[in-house]
């Protein structure tokens, strides 16, 4: 299980005495202790993706605020943190690969005007969480019902 492997991880780098990589580490799974908590249940796998998706935004995010305020040196390590988040994520989908699904799901869902969005968001979210961009996707599946 993915918090199986960051765990291990995180053993290795302890070992190695590589601080920054610890801290990264820690922070990943401290969210997902978080999630846990007030789950208050273990997770599966679809949800830590789910969260280290959204750990990953949120470095972006900050990445790009740290580079318009001139902070190169906080944005330096928001990015090593992003890469080792990225690095847990499921490969991402090739945009040709998400028109595909993007294609089928409107198909499985019988899709025909713009309206009809949400029912084609809900068909693709579990085939494309921690894959694909959300922005992405809803401009793609905007393009084809319109």
């Amino acid at each position: 299980m993915l918090k199986d492997r960051i765990s291990e991880k995180l053993k290795v780098a302890m070992k190695a005495k590589d601080q920054s990589t610890v801290s990264g580490l820690r922070l990943i799974l401290a969210a997902l202790k978080n999630r846990e908590i007030e789950k208050r249940d273990a997770l599966d796998e679809d949800e830590c993706v789910k969260i280290l998706s959204s750990l990953a935004k949120q470095r972006g995010e900050s990445i790009e605020m740290y580079r318009q305020g001139g902070r190169d040196d906080l944005a330096k390590k928001e990015e090593a943190e992003l890469a080792m988040i990225k690095s847990f994520l499921p490969q991402p989908l090739a945009e040709e690969d998400l028109r595909r699904l993007v294609d089928e799901a409107i198909s499985e869902t019988g899709a025909g005007s713009p309206r009809d969005m949400g029912l084609v968001m809900k068909a693709l979210g579990p085939k494309i969480r921690g894959r694909a961009d959300g922005k992405l996707v809803s401009e793609i599946v905007r393009q084809k019902l319109s």
